[in-house]
């Protein structure tokens, strides 16, 4: 499962991605109460993908946020990878230390060959779905989604 951390910075930049641009950012009082995630919260997730270079900030009274690149160009991969690692695409569903590490001596657990091929298939996923494509999604159907 994705940490409600990765969860936020996924709404946060796809909230981003449909209304900012280089030239326009959006600052961080106006993304908090649009998407009711808590400004303390939310300032800390989105300095951190500033760090990871998803996002670019400016400070001051006409500053704010904005991708970095294009959202064609960002993944839901690019940010899970930047806010929570790897391991939901590694981890073993159940937690066995066995199935974790690999290890051909060891068996692996009762899940592992069932729910490994669709973790292969959800970080697929992942890597195909672009911030742009999600957006596209959005506005097809905007009456009946809300972020």
């Amino acid at each position: 499962m994705l940490s409600n951390t990765c969860k936020y910075a996924l709404r946060a930049l796809i909230y981003l991605g449909r209304h900012s641009e280089k030239e326009k950012k959006i600052g961080i009082k106006q993304i908090s109460e649009e998407l009711k995630i808590s400004t303390p919260f939310l300032g800390k997730i989105l300095q951190n993908l500033v760090k990871e270079k998803l996002l670019v900030s400016t400070k001051g009274p006409n500053g704010g946020f904005a991708l970095a690149r294009s959202g064609k160009q960002i993944s839901l991969w690019d940010i899970v990878i930047h806010v929570d690692g790897e391991d939901f695409f590694t981890n073993c569903l159940i937690g066995l230390e066995p199935c974790a590490s690999h290890d051909q001596d060891r068996p692996l657990c009762p899940l592992h060959y069932k729910y490994s091929k669709l973790r292969d298939e959800i970080a697929v996923f992942y890597k195909e779905t672009s911030l742009q494509s999600i957006s596209d999604d959005i506005t097809k159907f905007e009456d009946l989604i809300r972020l």
